[in-house]
């Protein structure tokens, strides 16, 4: 299969700290591919040694089939965790000056812009200084600085971060349209439920290591269908403790249950009928979150309701 993007062995040191050991994946082109991992997982330090920001320490980094980035960083768009742009500058011609940095003529990038900017509600500023515009819009502003010129790779790191569930949407649709278009996409989030809606396969990185990796669907046949989702009216606290139980995510009136090895859907589901009133009882493969916490460990209760593990 033809790549995008490949790594061997990458491995990078700051000081005593190992941030990335011997990270290897392919992403193959056409594919939206997540990179997913907790917090100081090596997720970032990843990605700026992807875009040559940083250099690793050992192993080898394949970009579009070539190993050197000189005639192929147009082909390249990158949204950084840290934004970066022009504060001062009016956001029009701060994206024509881009557009023409990435080798578009003047009248291009600002037509181009133009059209970003009502792609994504965001025409009527125009003519505003960066420095008045919302935080979500000028990751907006971001994303069209990176989308320019439909690069045929888009490295977006943490690209919903801060934003609105309504922008999250339309950010989930515009990178769908770009990959639709051909462009390869890699992402970095901490969102679990975004990353299964949106990834055709992913890399869940751990202490600076890659512990899973492959196509999603491969994934979640891998760890069988062995989780139950349960929509009820009751007090669910019990499920916790049920026989069978590996673990139980019980939040409100809903809850996703991981089974024991072994363990009876049906014995639950009777034991369920008697306290509780059932809406819902599914047996299901298990969700990304689920098998984000049996290969990490533990996460703060915070993260259990939201599936958020941090940058």
């Amino acid at each position: 299969m033809d790549m995008a993007l490949s790594l061997r062995d990458l491995k990078k040191s700051f000081g005593d700290f190992q941030a990335v050991d011997g990270v290897s994946l392919d992403v193959p082109r056409g594919h939206i591919f997540g990179l997913i991992g907790p917090n100081g997982a090596g997720k970032t330090t990843t990605i700026r040694m992807i875009m040559d920001i940083i250099r690793p320490d050992s192993g080898e980094i394949t970009l579009l089939g070539q190993s050197a980035r000189e005639g192929i960083r147009h082909k390249i768009g990158y949204l950084p965790e840290e934004r970066g742009l022009y504060r001062k500058m009016k956001v029009i011609e701060m994206l024509e000056f881009l557009g023409s940095i990435k080798g578009a003529s003047p009248a291009d990038a600002r037509a181009s812009a133009g059209t970003w900017m009502e792609r994504l509600s965001i025409g009527d500023w125009r003519d505003k200084k960066v420095e008045e515009l919302s935080k979500g819009m000028q990751q907006k502003i971001q994303f069209i600085v990176a989308a320019m010129g439909e690069p045929e790779l888009l490295i977006l790191d943490e690209p919903f971060s801060g934003m609105d569930p309504v922008n999250q949407d339309l950010f989930k649709d515009v990178i769908l349209e770009q990959n639709r278009k051909g462009a390869t996409i890699l992402f970095s989030t901490h969102q679990m439920d975004t990353a299964e809606r949106l990834c055709r396969a992913i890399a869940l990185i751990n202490k600076g290591a890659v512990v899973l990796s492959g196509a999603l669907s491969e994934l979640k046949n891998r760890f069988g269908k062995s989780s139950v989702v349960i929509e009820f009216e009751g007090d669910g606290s019990f499920l916790s403790t049920s026989p069978g139980v590996a673990r139980a995510d019980v939040s409100g009136e809903y809850a996703e249950v991981r089974l024991a090895p072994g363990a009876d859907a049906q014995a639950l589901l009777r034991a369920s009928v008697d306290r509780l009133k059932i809406r819902r009882f599914e047996v299901v493969a298990p969700t990304l979150h689920n098998i984000f916490i049996e290969q990490v460990g533990s996460a703060p209760e915070s993260a259990r309701r939201t599936g958020d593990y941090g940058a």
